[in-house]
C-alpha cells in the first residue's frame, strides 16, 4: 500500500493576525507544518511501520518556503516529497485553483492506496481544498477521525460525535482526514533530520501536471479583524429599573431583541 499525506505550511498557531492593506500580512511571522497535518503524516508512518503500508509521499501545494515543511515531514519518518505552485495559485480565494492543482499532482503520483490530511489548515480554517481535490478525483471521503483502522482492501475510522462515536468505512483507494485525538505525532531526530536532506523532493509546476493558470472564480471584497470587546457596562438602580434598561440596551445597542 502507498499512502499520500497531502499538507499545507501554515502560520505558528501563535501568531498575531495583522491585516495590512486588506490582506494578511506575514511579516516576522514563523511558518509551521499545520498541525493537523502532523497528525496524518505520523498515522501514515505508523501504518508503514507496522507493515501496512510500504510507502509515505508528502505533498503540497505552497511556494517555495514550503520546502521546509516538506523536510520535517521527511524527518519524520516520509519516504518522498512533493511540492507543486504557480504564482497564480497565491490569489485570494484560490481554494478552486489549489484543489483543481492538488487533484491534478494527486493524479500524477498514481498509484497510491490512500490520501489522508489534516482535518483543517490552522490559519484559514476553510477545510475546502482537500475535499474538493478528492471529489474531482471521485474518492470516498471520511472526515475528522480518532482512529483508522484497514480491513480487506477498506478502511474503518472512528469519528467522536457529540456523546457518542460513530464508525464508519470505505473502500480503497479514499480520503481521510485526521483529528488531534488520532495520535501524537513524533518529533524528528537529528540523524533523521540529516537523512532527510537526502531523500527525494520532486518539484513541479502547473504544466508539469498537464494544467495552466486561470482566475480563480470569485473575488475577496474585503477582509477585516472583528472589532475589540469593550468593556462591561454597569447598570444602576433597583432590580426593575435595571431590567428596564438592559432590555433598552440590548434592543438599542446590542440590536439583539
Amino acid at each position: 500500500m502507498r499512502i499520500v499525506v497531502t499538507v499545507k505550511q501554515t502560520f505558528t498557531t501563535e501568531a498575531k493576525i495583522v491585516i495590512d492593506n486588506g490582506a494578511v500580512s506575514d511579516k516576522g511571522v514563523k511558518y509551521i507544518v499545520n498541525p493537523y497535518d502532523e497528525f496524518a503524516v505520523e498515522e501514515a508512518i505508523k501504518a508503514r511501520e507496522a507493515g501496512v503500508a510500504h510507502e509515505v509521499a508528502v505533498l503540497t501545494v505552497g511556494p517555495p518556503r514550503a520546502n521546509e515543511a516538506l523536510r520535517q515531514c521527511l524527518a519524520m519518518g516520509a519516504d518522498s516529497a512533493f511540492r507543486l505552485w504557480d504564482e497564480a495559485l497565491a490569489a485570494d480565494c484560490a481554494w478552486e485553483p489549489q484543489a483543481a492543482a492538488l487533484a491534478a499532482a494527486l493524479e500524477k503520483m498514481k498509484p497510491w492506496d490512500l490520501v489522508l490530511a489534516g482535518k483543517v489548515a490552522v490559519d484559514d480554517g476553510a477545510g475546502i481544498v482537500v475535499a474538493r481535490a478528492a471529489e474531482r478525483l471521485g474518492l470516498p471521503q471520511i472526515n475528522v477521525i480518532s482512529k483508522l483502522e484497514f480491513e480487506d482492501g477498506r478502511i474503518v475510522a472512528r469519528r467522536e460525535m457529540d456523546g457518542y462515536q460513530e464508525i464508519v468505512e470505505a473502500p480503497l483507494p479514499a480520503l481521510a482526514t485526521a483529528d488531534k485525538s488520532l495520535n501524537t505525532p513524533r518529533y524528528p531526530t537529528l540523524p533523521n533530520i540529516m537523512k532527510a536532506k537526502k531523500k527525494p523532493l520532486t518539484e513541479w509546476s502547473l504544466a508539469d501536471v498537464g494544467l495552466t493558470a486561470g482566475a480563480p472564480g470569485w473575488q475577496r471584497v474585503g477582509l477585516e479583524l472583528p472589532p475589540s470587546k469593550k468593556g462591561a457596562k454597569m447598570i444602576a438602580g433597583d432590580p426593575a429599573q435595571a431590567a428596564e434598561e438592559l432590555a433598552r440596551l440590548l434592543h438599542l445597542e446590542a440590536k439583539v431583541i
